[in-house]
């Protein structure tokens, strides 16, 4: 068995690149092995041994990479060494699993662990039954302050911050506060500034922790702190967030409710695994697919893809119909037939370039109402100047093929108008579907395929049937 295991270890240390990238991590394709072998054999005390030394997100890495049935044996060889924070660090789908196959109390004895943040973005995705049956299992410290933080809007900064924030008094001085934090009382593990409040408890000022430490202790924090504070409300959206952290270069911002009293705090580290996770999902959705995806199982799968190939049949069927009205056209010059795909397919892969810019500037705020006019200007100008471009490389090469001027106009002419209209609608879509409050990186690519294919098709089977046939 330990021979077994030894062969398997050095097998995986193999001189490659996926070792050399696993050894920037704790979680290596070798320890994988030795893990399923230990699994294998229900040997406990081996799988403890084994993961003991791994970060919280390493095991949760671990967790993703076994079967659902070797996730369980996991769990339960692992122990006390299977935490709250190894229970949030799971991808969203790999979580959702192992929750079905966890008792309420056991759930709620790992979320009890947690920084309220993490314990709601837990929460957050199950159903109304099963996650009220946890918070009922919490202690009753943990359970208001979750559900309250619950009660924000999904995906506001109110879901987002940390509620265990240092919020004191404007007239303690840099003494009191030193003594104060050394005490520890209600103070988080780590943070870079600290916040002053008024009576009632409004944000009044914040001083960074650098700051602190450079003043002599009978400064008074009125006059050390900073009053010109970027609070964020914390029904703010979170990628509004992630856009004043960025745009502001901040560590770390105050969250304010009602009033104008201070909530919480956001940091860095939680706008970076929130601009990651956006970026992935936007990318996911611009096909309609789900970051779960990977770990979902074959029939929910199929669900979830199943509404927006729906989608895609339905515009597809537009398509096919606009050809139709053109059978007559099309027989009597099979050539149309082989060259009207290069049109549509130049007008998708030119209006995808310009949606993808698209959505960044919105997603960023760089697309306005203000420059929204002169922004799709300029893309049907460079729509313009690709499609006479590209004209004329068509247009040549149709023309010799089938040795017909006409034939090579029609192609042209037809490009320049579908990479013209993938230029506009490229840039309107998105932003009229951000205006109208949908999600423009879910519905825009169904939408723009559906303009330009028809465009293109109608340009060039309407052409040619006017000047070929």
């Amino acid at each position: 068995m330990a021979e077994t295991e030894k062969r398997l270890v050095e097998a995986g240390a193999e001189t490659s690149a996926e070792a050399r990238a696993d050894s920037l991590y704790g979680l290596t394709t070798a320890l994988v092995r030795a893990v399923e072998v230990a699994l294998s054999s229900d040997d406990a005390a081996r799988v403890r041994d084994l993961i003991r030394p791994l970060h919280e997100s390493d095991r949760a890495d671990l967790i993703g990479r076994l079967t659902p049935h070797q996730r369980l044996k996991l769990i339960e060889a692992a122990g006390a060494l299977f935490t709250g924070e190894v229970l949030a660090a799971l991808d969203e789908g790999v979580r959702e699993r192992v929750m079905r196959g966890l008792l309420p109390d056991e759930i709620a004895a790992a979320i009890a662990e947690l920084d309220t943040e993490d314990a709601v973005s837990v929460l957050q995705d199950l159903g109304e039954p099963e996650r009220r049956e946890i918070l009922e299992a919490l202690p009753s410290e943990n359970r208001s302050e979750i559900e309250e933080s619950l009660g924000y809007p999904e995906n506001s900064a109110g879901r987002l911050m940390h509620r265990e924030v240092v919020g004191l008094p404007a007239h303690w001085t840099v003494g009191q506060t030193i003594d104060h934090l050394r005490e520890g009382a209600e103070v988080p593990e780590a943070f870079y500034e600290f916040y002053v409040v008024g009576g009632r408890g409004d944000l009044l000022g914040l001083v960074p922790l650098a700051r602190l430490l450079r003043a002599r202790r009978t400064v008074l924090l009125r006059d050390l702190m900073e009053r010109d504070v970027k609070a964020i409300p914390a029904t703010t959206d979170q990628e509004e967030v992630a856009r004043v952290f960025e745009q502001y270069n901040l560590v770390a911002a105050p969250v304010t409710g009602e009033g104008g009293r201070l909530v919480g705090s956001i940091t860095a580290d939680n706008v970076v695994a929130l601009v990651g996770a956006g970026a992935a999902e936007d990318a996911l959705k611009l096909s309609g697919l789900s970051a779960t995806d990977i770990y979902r199982d074959a029939i929910r799968t199929s669900g979830g893809r199943f509404a927006w190939l729906f989608v895609n049949l339905l515009t597809a069927i537009l398509a096919s119909w606009v050809i139709y009205q053109f059978d007559g056209t099309i027989a009597q010059m099979v050539g149309l037939a082989v060259l009207m795909p290069i049109v549509a397919s130049m007008g998708g892969n030119a209006g995808t370039q310009t949606m993808a810019v698209a959505v960044r500037a919105i997603a960023t705020r760089d697309l306005r109402a203000e420059n929204f006019v002169s922004v799709l200007l300029k893309e049907v100008v460079v729509g313009g100047v690709n499609g006479i471009l590209f004209a004329a490389i068509t247009g040549a090469v149709a023309g010799l093929w089938y040795w017909s001027l006409w034939l090579g106009i029609v192609i042209g002419a037809a490009m320049v108008i579908n990479l013209i209209s993938a230029g506009l609608f490229g840039l309107a879509i998105p932003y009229v579907l951000w205006r109208l409050k949908i999600d423009p990186a879910t519905a825009a690519g169904v939408l723009l395929t559906t303009v330009t294919d028809v465009v293109g098709f109608l340009a060039f089977l309407g052409l040619a049937s006017l000047f070929l046939v």
